[in-house]
């Protein structure tokens, strides 16, 4: 951008979606907070985030992102929580591109939030460790810390207690039926399953599970359970979060692109794979080895 420095190479330092392979809600805790049973796995659908110079103390956002002020988005708010650890003067604009919907619970504005913390810890030499940064993600939201570890994993507690661990990396088909789903209006359901039996890695990997949240979503918002319906006449249909939206394990990127070519107009469709390793990881070794190397 004229007149602004660009910190760290060109290569704009990616914010991956992920999809919950399955959700079970668990139990709930005496504050109001959800226990969970979750897998997450990226997807290799990124939106893309860049820094650039500015004065000690200041921290912005450059442009628009539709339905999220600058002072709320998660990536203002990482770089502000950073910046209070830094323990030397630091300032940035953010300039983030949008390729993941928004409110479909694919993650976007919790790996936005990562992609902030781990760059700018590159990128600022506070040499913090990712477990320190996964605890600062945690303040920003729960889903967090999983972005900024970069490994797929199966995850208890509120979404924070992670275990690493490779599934199969298929091709999926993501569907966006064009509605914004509330968490909080899911979760403070009154008919939301809230005692699903603890599952193990091996029974998950044996059963597949189930999303506890889709029973709600369905009956709340027929945008998604019709999506969800059209969407398993190709191949088991699933929720990822609480919505809004669906996904499917296909044979092959073939038949998903099959598939996606008789996608109904009025919805957004995806060809994406999944991935054990966030692309966050290499870009942020990427930097590292730049640095390294005095470049």
């Amino acid at each position: 951008m004229a007149g602004d420095e660009l910190l760290g190479g060109p290569e704009p330092w990616p914010a991956p979606g992920k999809l919950n392979l399955f959700l079970h809600v668990v139990g709930r805790r005496p504050d109001g907070y959800h226990l969970l049973q979750t897998a997450f796995q990226f997807i290799d659908l990124s939106d893309e985030l860049r820094f650039w110079t500015r004065p000690a103390g200041v921290i912005e956002r450059i442009g628009e992102v539709p339905g999220v002020p600058a002072d709320l988005d998660l990536t203002v708010r990482a770089a502000r929580a950073l910046a209070t650890v830094a323990r030397k003067g630091v300032g940035v604009a953010i300039e983030v591109r949008k390729r993941l919907p928004i409110g479909g619970g694919v993650g976007g504005g919790s790996s936005n939030a990562a992609t902030t913390l781990v760059a700018l810890n590159r990128l600022w030499r506070l040499d913090l460790e990712p477990d320190a940064l996964a605890r600062l993600g945690l303040s920003l939201g729960a889903d967090v810390p999983v972005f900024v570890q970069g490994s797929a994993a199966w995850a208890e507690g509120v979404g924070e207690r992670l275990t690493p661990v490779d599934f199969p990396e298929p091709v999926f088909l993501l569907i966006q039926p064009g509605v914004s789903v509330s968490t909080a209006e899911v979760f403070g359901a009154a008919e939301l399953t809230r005692d699903s039996p603890v599952l193990t890695i091996r029974g998950f990997l044996t059963t597949g599970g189930r999303n506890d949240c889709e029973a709600v979503v369905r009956r709340r918002f027929p945008e998604v359970a019709e999506a969800l319906d059209w969407l398993g006449s190709h191949a088991a249909a699933r929720l990822t979060g609480t919505g809004s939206c669906v996904f499917a394990a296909m044979p092959d990127e073939e038949s998903a692109r099959a598939a996606l070519a008789t996608l109904p107009r009025r919805w957004t469709g995806y060809v994406v794979r999944g991935l054990n390793r966030s692309p966050l990881v290499a870009r942020s070794r990427l930097e590292q080895d730049r640095s390294g190397s005095g470049r």
